[in-house]
């Protein structure tokens, strides 16, 4: 089993959301419950953003700058460095907070919960069109997680964690149907996922410390070994999209190990796709 290695201090309480864009010079994730946002320089240093509350996870903006979701909602900034701006919020109950999201190929954004107790079907995933018109995709989520799509845009890809699958659904006329089983996390828990270029899927492995990469037909391909249990989320970026990026976390850990909260790379065959970016 290949092994993953360290590329920064354990700088995070809980890093998740990586995410690979030109337009903010790199890779970007988040310390989530700190409500920070990160960059990693070409340096090796990180810039720290703090951005709410919360910080869930980022994308890019078609037109320049960044959307990313806080507690509750979105914020949207207009340069790669500013300071967002938060929107209304998606809902009213402090018990729950934004965890998770992406962006499909027409510009559509994303955005799922859960609540802070991960009560079952406590939250819920939203879609949020270019155009800020919010709908509810599924209304009983757990702890929504990980969201892509294959190359050819007709498949989405989707964790809850909860339920120890992760699970595909058809992508016809812009909508989400047919949701299934793609694959078990066989005892362990599916948080972040990607897809590459080819339509393999790159699952993390909260708890387990690996990474697993599954084929279009639910193959495993692979796995990659992390020296800290929760590995929390993966992403393809530099110069060819071929580093994988693997963000943990020391949530709630009793012993923490020393590299949790730290992010890790390793190289792989199979070049990422360039990231969705929100068309709002």
């Amino acid at each position: 089993m290949r092994q993953a290695e360290q590329i920064t201090d354990p700088i995070a309480y809980h890093g998740e959301g990586p995410v690979w864009s030109p337009s903010w010079g790199g890779l970007r994730w988040v310390d989530m419950l700190a409500g920070d946002l990160l960059t990693l320089r070409s340096d090796g240093s990180v810039d720290r953003l703090h951005v709410g509350d919360v910080a869930a996870f980022a994308r890019p903006r078609s037109n320049g700058g960044y959307v990313v979701a806080v507690e509750r909602g979105i914020a949207l900034a207009d340069g790669p460095d500013d300071v967002p701006t938060p929107l209304e919020p998606l809902w009213d109950d402090p018990s729950v907070r934004m965890n998770e999201g992406g962006c499909d190929p027409h510009g559509n954004l994303y955005a799922g919960g859960m609540a802070y107790d991960q009560r079952p079907g406590g939250a819920g995933l939203y879609r949020i069109t270019p155009e800020g018109d919010v709908s509810v995709v599924l209304a009983q989520v757990t702890v929504s997680n990980g969201l892509d799509f294959s190359p050819e845009g007709d498949l989405a890809y989707y964790n809850d964690t909860a339920t120890g699958t992760t699970d595909v659904f058809d992508v016809v006329d812009g909508e989400l149907t047919g949701r299934r089983v793609f694959h078990s996390s066989d005892g362990t828990h599916a948080d972040g996922l990607t897809v590459d270029s080819v339509g393999n899927v790159w699952v993390a492995l909260n708890g387990a410390g690996r990474v697993r990469c599954y084929s279009p037909r639910g193959t495993v391909l692979e796995e990659i070994e992390v020296p800290v249990r929760l590995v929390t989320a993966v992403t393809l970026g530099g110069p060819d999209l071929t580093d994988l990026y693997i963000t943990t976390s020391k949530e709630n850990l009793d012993d923490p190990e020393p590299e949790a909260g730290a992010l890790f790379r390793t190289t792989v065959d199979v070049p990422g796709k360039p990231v969705l970016p929100y068309r709002g």
